[in-house]
């Protein structure tokens, strides 16, 4: 596995130069930046025409992160923030036996180390899943930069919420019995990031593996490759590899509410048996 280092800066530009570690790194001249109009747009805000120029012309690195590559580590010292301008991230927590636990998964416009607020170290690693952009912000000066730019502010306190909702969504995932059910509600849920993100909500390509789907539910390997032949078989969905088509929203949300499953909610109940009547 490919690894980042990123050495304490609270510049962003050197911090970004310092990181440009990949396979066709641009010479530092050649980095690319973003100012902080684009950023706030990247977050999902709208930037404010009334704030200073000297906040407004502030720009920050863009750094590549290879597939494969960590961008954070666990327990590292958080010295950066990063909002992901494009791809994907698996967030893995290994426990004191080695096993490692994959708590969910980062896209377009969330926030990576924020956690690295609270006890000066990240919480989680980040994976990259796909070769992917990130922005990257000093922590040091992240207090002095929300009280300049306030549509940044109110941009970056967003997508902090709803990340937590997220993740409250993902533990809501663990509340199914049943496999399927579990199965069904992630990709209720990856559908809808997906919508967020601009893309299809219907045509998903499954950026991680089934191990790392497997490993996020609590299953086996093969209790999701059984689960998705099961909702195939049902007729909701269509899967080809990493590509998975959802041909029945609708029936496939009705799972995601239950608990029982697929074939529990496909099959009808048996009918009680008729009483006769008495002469």
């Amino acid at each position: 596995m490919a690894t980042a280092h990123f050495p304490q800066t609270t510049a962003p530009l050197q911090a970004a130069a310092a990181a440009w570690f990949l396979r066709g790194a641009q010479k530092p001249s050649e980095l690319l930046q973003i100012d902080l109009h684009a950023l706030t747009e990247l977050l999902g805000g709208t930037p404010g025409a009334a704030e200073d120029a000297d906040v407004s012309a502030e720009r920050f690195g863009v750094q590549r992160v290879a597939r494969g590559a960590t961008l954070v580590h666990e327990g590292a010292a958080a010295s950066m923030l990063y909002v992901v301008q494009s791809g994907s991230f698996k967030c893995v927590q290994t426990a004191e036996d080695g096993y490692e636990h994959v708590l969910g998964f980062a896209w377009r416009r969330d926030v990576i180390g924020y956690d690295g607020l609270s006890g000066a170290h990240y919480a989680f690693a980040a994976i990259a899943l796909e070769d992917s952009r990130v922005v990257a912000l000093p922590l040091s000066s992240l207090a002095a930069l929300r009280q300049r730019a306030v549509a940044f502010d109110a941009a970056l306190q967003t997508i902090v919420a709803r990340q937590l909702a997220h993740a409250g969504e993902s533990a809501r995932v663990m509340a199914a019995v049943a496999a399927d059910a579990r199965l069904a509600r992630f990709l209720v849920q990856l559908s809808a990031r997906m919508a967020e993100c601009g893309q299809s909500p219907r045509r998903l390509l499954l950026r991680m593996n089934r191990r790392d789907i497997a490993n996020h539910l609590g299953l086996a390997h093969e209790t999701i490759s059984r689960s998705l032949r099961l909702l195939c078989d049902a007729g909701w969905l269509r899967v080809n590899n990493r590509e998975v088509e959802i041909l029945d929203a609708a029936a496939l949300r009705r799972c995601a509410r239950s608990t029982r499953g697929a074939v529990d909610e496909a099959t009808p109940p048996p009918r009680e048996p008729a009483l006769a009547c008495a002469a």
